[in-house]
C-alpha cells in the first residue's frame, strides 16, 4: 500500500476510535438510569462495572481471533456488537434491556479496543507509533465529550425526540457506528500477519487456542509487561471513576441536579479532549517520561482537590486536571508495552486490554466506599491508581 493510500485508509481507522468512544456513554448514562428507576449508588455503579468486565473475559481471546481472522474484520465484529448494543435501549427502558446493552457494549469494546490499537500499527511505527495512538485517543474522547452532552439535549429538549429523552444519545451514536462499520469494510487494509510463533511460514497455526491463551498470559510473567497492565488498570479505574463520580460530587457538595451536575463529566471529557490534542504533538518532540510525570502531577492535585474542594471553582479545576492529565497515559503505557515486544502485538494489546477490567474494579469499590463515606470515600479510591502510576514512571520509563 502506498504511502497516499495509507493516509487515506486511515481515516475509516480514526472514526473506529470515535466509535471506541461510545463506551464512555456509560457514566452519564448510569446516573440518568439511576433516577429514572430510583437506584444507589452500589447499584447503580453494577452498570459501568459490568461494561469493563468483559475486557477481562474477552481481550486475550480477541489476541487470538486477531491471528486468525486478521485486524480489520476483528475490528468490523467488534463495531457490529456495538451497534446491536445501542440498539436495545431504543426499544424501551427497562433493567434487564440496559443490563444486556452494556454487557454487549463492553464486549464490543474490548474487541474493538484490542483490535484498533495493533492496526494502527500497520500504518504508523517507532515513536510516532505513542502520538497517533494518542491522536486516536483525541477523537475517541471527541465521542466521550459529546455524550453528556447530548443526553442533557434529550433529557430537556422541547424538540420531538421520539419519546427516547436522554437515551437519543443511543440513536445518534448508533447510526454514527453503523457509518464506521460501512466505511471500514469499504478500506482495503494491509494485514501484518499473526504473532511470531503462532504460525510456520505457510500461515498455518502451530500452536493450539489453548498454548495461544496460555502463552499470552505468560507474558505478564515479563516485569515492563506486567507494570503496564496494572498501570492501563489504573487509568481507565480513574477515567471510568471521574467518569461516573464528578457529578455526584456536584450533587453533593453543591446540591445540583443531575441535569445541571452532569456538565461536571463534560468538563473531564472537555479536557480530556484537549489533552489528547495536545499530546499527539507534544510526545513527538518531549521525553515520553518527562511527559508522563507532568500528566501524573496534575492528577495528583486533581485527587486533592476533589477529595477536599468545597466550592463550584475548586471542584470543577479538579475534573478538568484529571481530564488533562489522564488523557495520554493509556497512549503512553500502551506504546511501551508494544514495543517492548513487537513480534507479540496481539497478545499484548490482548493482555493490555485486558487491564481494562480496572474499569470493573474501581466502580464496584467506589460505589460501597461512597455509600459508607460519602463521594470522599470514592475519590480515596481513585487516589490509590495515581499512587501506583507515580511507582510506575519511576520504574518502568528510566529510559523513554
Amino acid at each position: 500500500m502506498g504511502d497516499t493510500n495509507k493516509k487515506w485508509a486511515i481515516v475509516p481507522v480514526m472514526l473506529c476510535f470515535f466509535a471506541m468512544g461510545f463506551v464512555d456513554l456509560v457514566g452519564i448514562a448510569s446516573n440518568y438510569v439511576k433516577e429514572d428507576m430510583h437506584l444507589n449508588d452500589a447499584t447503580a455503579n453494577i452498570f459501568p462495572s459490568l461494561v469493563f468486565f468483559w475486557f477481562l473475559i474477552f481481550s486475550v481471546p480477541t489476541g487470538i481471533l486477531m491471528n486468525r481472522i486478521g485486524r480489520k474484520k476483528t475490528v468490523l465484529l467488534s463495531l457490529i456488537v456495538t451497534i446491536f448494543s445501542l440498539l436495545i435501549p431504543l426499544l424501551g427502558e427497562t433493567f434487564t434491556g440496559m443490563v444486556v446493552s452494556f454487557c454487549l457494549l463492553g464486549i464490543g469494546n474490548a474487541l474493538m479496543q484490542t483490535s484498533l490499537n495493533p492496526l494502527v500499527s500497520v500504518f504508523v511505527n517507532g515513536r510516532n507509533l505513542a502520538s497517533t495512538l494518542t491522536f486516536g485517543q483525541f477523537i475517541k474522547a471527541i465521542a466521550s465529550f459529546l455524550a453528556p452532552y447530548l443526553a442533557m439535549w434529550g433529557a430537556t429538549s422541547v424538540i420531538p425526540t421520539l419519546g427516547l429523552d436522554w437515551r437519543v444519545l443511543f440513536a445518534i451514536y448508533f447510526v454514527v457506528g453503523a457509518l464506521a462499520a460501512l466505511l471500514l469494510a469499504l478500506t482495503p487494509v494491509p494485514e501484518t500477519g499473526a504473532d511470531a510463533g503462532t504460525t510456520d511460514g505457510a500461515g498455518h497455526e502451530v500452536e493450539s487456542v489453548w498454548q495461544q491463551f496460555k502463552s499470552c498470559l505468560q507474558l505478564l510473567g515479563t516485569p515492563v509487561v506486567l507494570l503496564c497492565f496494572l498501570g492501563i488498570m489504573c487509568h481507565v479505574g480513574i477515567d471510568v471513576g471521574t467518569n461516573t463520580t464528578a457529578p455526584k460530587l456536584l450533587q453533593e457538595r453543591l446540591h445540583m441536579s443531575l441535569n445541571d451536575a452532569a456538565f461536571a463529566t463534560s468538563l473531564y471529557f472537555i479536557f480530556r479532549t484537549l489533552g489528547c490534542l495536545s499530546g499527539s504533538f507534544l510526545l513527538r518532540v518531549m521525553r515520553h517520561r518527562t511527559f508522563f510525570f507532568i500528566s501524573v502531577g496534575m492528577m495528583v492535585l486533581s485527587m486533592i482537590g476533589m477529595f477536599a474542594g468545597s466550592t463550584k471553582t475548586v471542584l470543577y479545576i479538579a475534573i478538568a486536571l484529571v481530564g488533562f492529565g489522564n488523557s495520554n497515559i493509556f497512549s503512553i503505557v500502551m506504546s511501551r508495552a508494544l514495543q517492548a515486544m513487537p513480534n507479540k502485538q496481539n497478545a499484548v494489546s490482548g493482555l493490555m486490554i485486558m487491564g481494562l477490567f480496572g474499569g470493573t474494579v474501581f466502580p464496584l469499590i467506589m460505589g460501597f466506599c461512597s455509600d459508607a463515606f460519602g463521594q470522599q470515600g470514592a475519590v480515596a479510591v481513585m487516589a490509590v491508581g495515581v499512587i501506583y502510576l507515580i511507582a510506575y514512571g519511576m520504574v518502568n520509563m528510566q529510559k523513554d
